[in-house]
């Protein structure tokens, strides 16, 4: 699907964003040092543990439930703002963040039946299985499933039913179009090039926020021979969305001794998951690298600073933080639109690379570098 087709896509949802009515009533704290197939019940073959090098570089194929990219050049995009003057921005100058307030219709139903705001623990809950789901979802098959069950509701003449497939069915597309076709998401290439360049020799990565883990992965791709903690405090992302992440997928990286391209499974790496509250952890300033991903915009701007606060007080003198932000474009706001019921659960916020740039700096980190791939910004930074 071409760019056209795709914001065609948008547009036709956007059309469909009316109130929803029903559908017709025709149916109704663990922690230990793991491997990833320790947690889930999938057949594993020597083939999917195993480094394998050249013969599959340069190549990129679609999987049923997403895209494989060991293609070795630069990003489809990466911009880079790191020469901005941080010491000269305000935020008269920028603007603060966009909010995404348009909550999940099963958010309004939760308050409205528990009588109060559904609780932060909750909302995780609720968002990571539902993000999960995506994920796994085979496109093709559920593209048939979906388009036979608006076809029973047509001819059943239930209008009700109509919209709401119709509505499934285009953010079946638009999430095939995201993760899949352009490979948005996760982008690869676009979190090595961001990635790259730095000063560390087999690192203690610490993922705060982790979910599925894919960007420790990565980074232990680039830097071989070192070891992440993943921190996450709903169960499920331990068990589901790292415990069931494909066995198959390929991290590229370097080999540090002969400085050719490696490819890399998950069950490569050393992990350790922690089921933690992170305000709760009881590490030292013992990591190389603090990571996070789409966790600072889910904080209002009081409560930042504690947001910064637990990347530095874990990391060694000198050491990385890394954090990434969805950004603020069009295409963030209409995604965030369409897959509201899935996704919009709690406090989120979508940012340019600037603003993340300038909470950083107003928070104590120097900046080493700063911009934005296809859908995230990004940041390396130290402590000042």
């Amino acid at each position: 699907m071409g760019c056209s087709a795709f914001f065609d896509d948008l547009s036709l949802i956007i059309r469909l964003r009316l109130e929803r009515p029903s559908v017709c009533n025709s149916e109704s704290e663990r922690t230990e040092w793991i491997r990833p197939s320790m947690l889930t019940s999938a057949p594993h073959s020597a083939s999917d543990s195993l480094v394998t090098t050249a013969p599959d570089l340069e190549s990129t194929r679609l999987a049923p439930t997403y895209r494989e990219d060991l293609r070795t050049g630069p990003p489809d995009i990466f911009e880079e703002v790191t020469e901005t003057d941080w010491s000269d921005l305000s935020w008269k100058k920028l603007g603060r963040p966009y909010r995404v307030e348009n909550f999940s219709r099963h958010r309004k139903e939760w308050d409205s039946d528990h009588g109060e705001e559904m609780p932060v623990p909750v909302q995780w809950e609720h968002f990571n299985r539902h993000f999960h789901s995506l994920f796994i979802e085979d496109y093709s098959q559920s593209r048939k499933l979906v388009a036979s069950r608006l076809s029973d509701e047509a001819k059943r003449l239930c209008f009700a039913g109509v919209r709401e497939t119709l509505g499934e069915l285009t953010r079946l597309k638009v999430w095939n179009h995201v993760h899949r076709v352009e490979d948005a998401v996760w982008d690869p290439r676009g979190k090595r090039a961001l990635f790259e360049g730095l000063e560390v020799v087999r690192p203690r990565i610490l993922f705060l926020g982790a979910a599925d883990g894919y960007e420790a992965m990565q980074l232990l791709a680039q830097y071989p021979g070192g070891e992440a903690v993943l921190v996450d405090y709903d169960d499920f992302c331990r068990t589901d969305r790292f415990g069931g992440f494909p066995e198959a997928y390929p991290f590229l990286g370097r080999n540090p001794a002969t400085s050719s391209w490696e490819v890399f499974r998950r069950n490569d790496f050393r992990i350790h998951f922690d089921v933690e509250d992170i305000r709760n952890l009881k590490y030292g300033p013992e990591f190389d690298i603090v990571l996070s991903v789409g966790l600072l915009e889910h904080f209002p701007d009081e409560h930042k600073p504690l947001v910064f606060d637990f990347h530095r007080r874990f990391l060694k003198p000198g050491g990385y933080a890394i954090l990434t932000t969805p950004r603020r474009q069009f295409r963030s706001r209409a995604f965030y639109l369409i897959m509201a019921d899935l996704m919009n659960y709690g406090y989120r916020e979508l940012m340019d690379a600037r603003q993340l740039g300038l909470y950083a700096w107003e928070n104590g980190l120097e900046i080493l570098r700063c911009g934005y791939i296809k859908a995230h910004n990004g940041l390396v930074a130290r402590a000042r």
